[in-house]
């Protein structure tokens, strides 16, 4: 339970500039004086996308031919000839007064409708999937066209500007025109100059992209006031819409229209500029300290540079392309370069940009990859594979030379983030990768996951991270996965480790300290630490050393009145528990403590992957009482 210091010490941290526009923008919205209350526009029904003369031999996605998708895990036939666009999938509810304005319907409408779930296919990745269809069907080209046009009249039909939820978010309009741009490039880059086929823009498209662009305009303070990706996704939009409506509106971009849409662009341009250096840090750490969060920031980049190349635009400052060239090796280090997976850190909502591959949900690859051809001038993996689909349908050059990476520890400080890699690890493992998070809060901290580690034994994820499941599920569900229970760290006294203000918003940021690292020249092994003191004075210190064979884990902590429990969040496999050590088939757990435990359990708790999903997974639950001396030290030996 937080109190009113925790709340104005939250609020006082988000800083005064963001909490004046989240005001202004609420106070605008509610009396009627922020003029996106009284925009008005109509699309008619029309042709939206032309007949191509691009044809390939690329692999189209099988996405959205007979069947739905949601949050890269759901499916579902389709049942009618275009999807009900206000019904959520997984649920099968639907969103109540879908014929109101768009700020008349609350954020979150009830237990079982989660208004992101209504929101997925109105995202429009759909378009990408038939638009990589229609340049490789052949015959079927014009079958597939027809099909997409008709989709986006229907869309267009059930959702008149500014009416019902799927225009409640000003990032939800900014991704259907950021996917309708890809989807031009997929459609009409074909060899002739892509300014020349931009500019024949079909008119029911161009007032369907103004009328996006007159719904985020209006609002772009409040998604500024966030510090997250809506800022940056909602500049985006601007930046790619006001180009190419300028570009449609007259050649010479002289004429009034075209001089209003520049100013558009030029705003949005503004604003990702701005967005980028305050957002993203030096080290490449992005302000949400979110994995997936991290690759959708990043492929909002990747296509804003595409589109700007395409175009011909200027160059964006160097500021920009230095801190995406930053973010590039950030997500690179996290994820592992034979699956495409990745630490489930920080929140995840389940959503994934520019779909051109059917890759799984939890590949990164696809990512790294086109922003390393982007903005490092490199190929983040040298042998070819269906992470290079994104920058093949996007017609970009594939880069010849490739990322050099050093094995050891890279400390990304800025974010609290190190990531320790070691190959040719003992005599079974190729590599072990450690990943080690301490709190360094520039921006607010967006789960209890102070001094987690995920470990990874040749690109299995052993010991994980929990997820975040849902952001529209019941207050019990939500504080465990938000919580410290779902990380692989210390819990005190039965409390998280910062008090909970609101639903996204965490008090009583704590600051790191005594961090330090250290390894052999030859990078064999390392040594890590950091610790904090809580809101309550309790105190956290973890050491870890990874040596040829193990990896142990010391925990020492005080300060606390009642007992502590250390979690280890395990790999599904076939655990057993003998006393104080644990086994699967090829690892070992062993935790010794310099007074008894209270309580030693092999249990299983839940994790999620992917948003709105989960399953049980193993969990160990050590837990141990106060003691008068107040000084507890637990060590845990995971061998490998």
């Amino acid at each position: 339970m937080s109190t009113l210091f925790d709340t104005v010490d939250a609020y006082r941290r988000l800083g005064f500039k963001s909490l004046m526009r989240g005001l202004k923008y609420r106070i605008g919205v509610r009396t009627g004086l922020n003029p996106v209350r009284r925009l008005q526009a109509k699309v008619s029904p029309g042709e939206f996308l032309r007949p191509t003369r691009r044809r390939c031999e690329l692999t189209a996605s099988s996405a959205w031919n007979e069947t739905q998708h949601a949050f890269g895990w759901f499916s579902q036939p389709l049942e009618h000839a275009v999807p009900d666009w206000f019904v959520d999938p997984i649920s099968g509810q639907s969103v109540k007064n879908a014929e109101l304005p768009w700020y008349c319907i609350p954020d979150f409408a009830g237990d079982r409708i989660d208004i992101k779930g209504v929101w997925e296919a109105s995202r429009m990745d759909w378009v990408l999937a038939m638009a990589q269809r229609c340049v490789t069907q052949g015959g079927n080209c014009d079958r597939e066209l027809q099909r997409l046009n008709a989709w986006m009249n229907g869309w267009t039909v059930r959702n008149p500007p500014y009416v019902g939820p799927n225009w409640k978010c000003g990032q939800e309009a900014s991704i259907r025109v950021m996917h309708l741009a890809m989807a031009m490039i997929v459609l009409y880059e074909s060899g002739s100059s892509f300014r020349d086929e931009i500019a024949k823009t079909t008119g029911t498209m161009r007032t369907f992209i103004s009328a996006h662009l007159n719904r985020i305009r209006p609002t772009l303070g409040y998604a500024l006031a966030q510090n997250n990706n809506h800022g940056l996704s909602e500049a985006a939009a601007l930046f790619i819409g006001g180009s190419w409506l300028a570009l449609n509106a007259d050649q010479e971009q002289t004429s009034p229209a075209a001089r209003e849409q520049l100013a558009i662009h030029t705003l949005g341009r503004k604003w990702i500029e701005n967005r980028v250096s305050n957002l993203f840090m030096r080290d490449g750490t992005f302000s949400q300290y979110s994995v997936t969060y991290h690759r959708f920031a990043l492929d909002v980049l990747s296509m804003c540079e595409t589109w700007r190349r395409k175009l011909e635009l200027p160059s964006f400052e160097s500021t920009t392309l230095d801190r995406a060239a930053e973010a590039t090796r950030w997500l690179d280090a996290m994820t592992d370069p034979e699956t495409g997976d990745a630490p489930n850190i920080g929140h995840n909502d389940g959503a994934r940009l520019l779909q051109l591959t059917d890759t799984d949900y939890r590949d990164f690859r696809p990512t790294v990859q086109l922003a390393a051809n982007l903005f490092l001038d490199q190929a983040a993996y040298d042998t070819p594979g269906s992470y290079d689909l994104p920058g093949q349908w996007l017609s970009l050059d594939r880069c010849s030379s490739v990322m050099h990476r050093t094995t050891g520890t890279t400390v990304f400080d800025e974010g609290g983030f190190a990531v320790t890699k070691i190959n040719d690890f003992g005599d079974s493992r190729q590599y072990v990768k450690v990943v080690f998070r301490y709190p360094r809060f520039q921006f607010r901290p967006s789960q209890s996951d102070l001094l987690h580690v995920d470990v990874w034994l040749d690109g299995e994820n052993v010991l994980r991270d929990g997820g975040s499941y849902s952001y529209n599920t019941d207050v019990e569900t939500m504080n465990y996965f938000f919580g410290v229970a779902s990380h692989n760290t210390i819990q005190f006294d039965g409390r998280d480790q910062m008090p909970r203000v609101s639903r996204f918003l965490l008090g009583r940021w704590p600051v790191a300290e005594n961090v330090a690292f250290e390894e052999d020249v030859r990078g064999r092994t390392a040594k890590l630490q950091a610790g904090y003191s809580d809101w309550r004075k309790a105190v956290h210190h973890r050491s870890l050393e990874i040596n040829s064979n193990t990896i142990v884990i010391v925990d020492t902590i005080q300060g606390f009145r009642d007992s502590a429990v250390l979690r280890w969040r395990l790999n599904d496999c076939n655990w057993k528990m003998n006393g104080q050590s644990f086994r699967s088939d090829d690892l070992a757990v062993q935790i010794e403590s310099n007074t008894p435990p209270k309580r030693v359990q092999l249990l299983r708790r839940p994790e999620s992957r992917y948003y709105r999903n989960k399953s049980d997974i193993p969990v160990i639950e050590f837990e141990v009482p106060a003691i008068s001396s107040n000084v507890i030290e637990i060590c845990t030996t995971l061998e490998i």
